[in-house]
């Protein structure tokens, strides 16, 4: 097994345990809050897990830039490793959710390489096809998890959707031994301090959609210390997110479409099952199938973009991605109690169709347009503006949907956010320019 090989299999691996256990516990979680009490931490077993990988992923993306990759998401399975095998020793509810943080920091420092890697490793026509295997990890996790879960709770105990990782973990750390790493890091100071106030800054702005109560003081506060974070960083000669990053106003576009685009309409998987199970009267099972046909339209994308990139550009493949993002933001603010499942499978082809080509172009587009030194944390940054967009339009829908008289009502509602959204991100995606010169024959090289 040569070594490119050998590190495919780690970060295919390490992607499908991450993924996983962001959805296995979805139908576990009512089982495993009735037997550790607690009933009020409910929300927060979850949260634990989305703040710290949130936070991380662009610190470690940043730290692969410094000690290289290798080492950092060795790191990052290892953490994962013992998070879980803590979370499924765990007695009480305030263990699990301190252990799912541990095991959101080890995702948090594994979701960022498989993309840095394949960076590194591949040509920019490969590399579309690495984003799809990429993407079926995740649609596999979809089906994966929850028969996973079923089965464990059934057969064994919900303990082992946590220890199921471990075995997944170890063959993952094994086959990356054999990498050898061609990229040369860029030996610096770590900047200790930035972290802090960047991770600090984020919790309590995502701490907005998680508190009921006093909402505007987590947010003040957490703009107050984002402020602080920049004045400070400025002054940095090894900033943890190096701020010359966004002079590049191709990248800063590219970040802020990609934010925009995933605060309209990413958190649309999450709420079209309600609507099939309890408006359309659809079994889950058959919700689900409704939900892989994102994933099909996003690898039918994701494959040639590749090449697309070397003959279109950036510019119109994004534009075109949010046109087809739009799209979807139309026939989803149309949808009434008379459609069905095969209304809602042909528009979550075209959403992931949008969502494909707008992911992959992006992740390949902000490697590209920086040097080598700051590939980890373009492409880490890029990721935390999609998560931190999804984490605040899911917000957004979950409020929209309770404020209806009914689901349906509801729905509808989160729908025309939606579109309206939609319509942000395709404006915003007229401001990207096509690459320099330079920019260029960094591509082709």
């Amino acid at each position: 097994m040569n070594s490119r090989t050998s590190v495919m299999i780690s970060i295919v691996l390490a992607m499908l345990v991450a993924s996983m256990d962001t959805t296995i516990m979805n139908t576990t979680m009512p089982i495993i809050a009735g037997e550790l009490g607690r009933i009020e931490l409910y929300a927060w077993s979850f949260a634990s897990y989305m703040i710290a990988s949130t936070i991380l992923a662009p610190v470690a993306g940043r730290l692969s830039d410094l000690f290289g990759r290798k080492r950092v998401f060795a790191s990052g399975i290892v953490v994962f490793l013992i998070g879980s095998m803590l979370c499924g020793t765990a007695d009480n509810m305030i263990q699990l959710v301190l252990f799912r943080a541990i095991q959101g920091m080890g995702a948090g420092f594994m979701m960022p390489f498989p993309a840095i890697i394949a960076g590194d490793l591949f040509s920019i026509e490969k590399r579309g096809k690495i984003q799809a295997l990429l993407t079926g990890m995740w649609g596999l996790s979809a089906i994966l998890a929850p028969l996973l879960g079923a089965f464990f709770v059934e057969y064994m105990t919900w303990r082992w959707i946590f220890y199921v990782n471990l075995p997944i973990c170890i063959i993952a750390l094994l086959t990356l031994i054999p990498y050898k790493e061609k990229y040369q890091p860029k030996k610096a100071s770590v900047d200790y301090l930035g972290s802090i106030l960047f991770g600090a800054g984020v919790t309590l702005l995502l701490m907005v959609t998680i508190v009921e109560q006093n909402r505007w003081m987590y947010l003040l506060i957490g703009i107050v210390v984002l402020v602080g974070f920049y004045f400070y960083e400025k002054k940095q000669t090894s900033p943890i997110i190096p701020l010359s990053m966004f002079k590049h106003k191709t990248i800063t576009w590219m970040n802020l479409n990609g934010f925009l685009g995933n605060v309209a309409l990413f958190g649309t998987s999450s709420f079209i099952p309600l609507f099939l199970q309890n408006v359309a009267g659809l079994s889950l099972f058959v919700s689900g199938l409704a939900l892989l046909s994102q994933a099909l339209g996003w690898m039918s994308m994701s494959v040639p973009a590749g090449k697309w990139i070397l003959k279109y550009g950036y510019r119109k493949l994004i534009i075109s991605g949010n046109i087809l993002l739009f799209i979807s933001g139309v026939f989803l603010m149309l949808l009434n109690e008379s459609h069905g499942f095969w209304y809602v499978f042909a528009v979550m082809i075209v959403q992931g169709m949008a969502f494909g080509l707008l992911s992959t172009v992006g992740v390949i587009g902000v490697q590209q347009l920086v040097g080598p030194h700051e590939k980890g944390i373009s492409t880490s940054f890029f990721m935390f503006c999609r998560s931190i967009g999804t984490v605040i339009g899911v917000t957004i829908m979950g409020a929209l949907l309770i404020s209806g008289s009914d689901n349906m009502e509801g729905i509808h509602r989160l729908f025309v956010y939606g579109f309206y959204g939609s319509i942000l991100a395709l404006l915003s995606s007229w401001f990207i320019k096509n690459a320099s010169s330079t920019d260029e024959n960094r591509m082709v090289g």
